[in-house]
């Protein structure tokens, strides 16, 4: 088991940023997922969106350097890039609803067998609003989960969602600091596994079923 909240979260962010390709236009959510833009490499042409309004984004801003008016939709203080660009809400929920965006990176409270995503609300709990979720997993072309295994100690990765949920069979691909899975019609496809943890362990800590198949690769991290 990773404990190091810290290193599991780069762990996560170093792997989805594998899974991105050259000239996609990319939606990063708040939290964890806004990491993986400092694990591109810079040879690459990914342009990252944030829904408040940024199309261009760059990595998370080092200290001192930041700008109080350059902030990404989790409120960070964010870079842009030279060829970046802003502009209202409307024109940003434009480019998600209409199909523009190739991947969404979200973070997660729940995911279920079916591809189910839970991520916006505890019942009884403040939150400032639903915000962009249940937009970009309808609209992107791919959505990627980039969660801790488990949340408290207990399993996010269920057999049915308990939360109120963002969407209905939207997820294709959950990345946590112990494993890669695919979200398949036939159910959670286990395709790799963290160099430091076991079938076991991820077992125990999975509600979930997985189907596992025989050539599990160890995550490219």
């Amino acid at each position: 088991m990773i404990t190091d909240s810290k290193l599991a979260k780069e762990i996560i962010a170093r792997r989805v940023a594998k899974e991105l390709k050259d000239g996609q236009l990319v939606n990063l959510g708040i939290g964890l997922p806004t990491l993986v833009a400092s694990y591109v490499p810079k040879e690459m042409q990914i342009t990252f969106q944030s829904e408040n309004g940024i199309v261009g984004m760059g990595p998370k801003a080092e200290s001192g350097e930041e700008d109080s008016d350059l902030i990404n939709a989790g409120g960070q203080c964010v870079t842009v890039m030279p060829e970046g660009s802003f502009f209202d809400s409307s024109m940003s929920f434009a480019l998600i609803r209409g199909g523009h965006v190739d991947v969404t990176v979200l973070g997660a409270l729940e995911v279920d067998e079916e591809g189910n995503l839970a991520n916006w609300i505890v019942p009884g709990k403040m939150v400032p609003g639903m915000g962009g979720a249940m937009d970009l997993v309808i609209g992107a072309k791919v959505v990627i989960i980039a969660m801790q295994h488990t949340g408290k100690g207990k399993p996010k990765i269920l057999k049915k969602c308990t939360l109120p949920l963002t969407a209905k069979a939207q997820v294709n691909l959950i990345v946590t600091e112990l494993c890669v899975i695919d979200v398949t019609a036939k159910g959670l496809v286990l395709k790799e596994i963290h160099k430091d943890t076991t079938l076991d362990e991820i077992k125990s800590v999975t509600e979930a079923h997985l189907i596992i198949p025989d050539n599990i690769k160890i995550m490219d991290v």
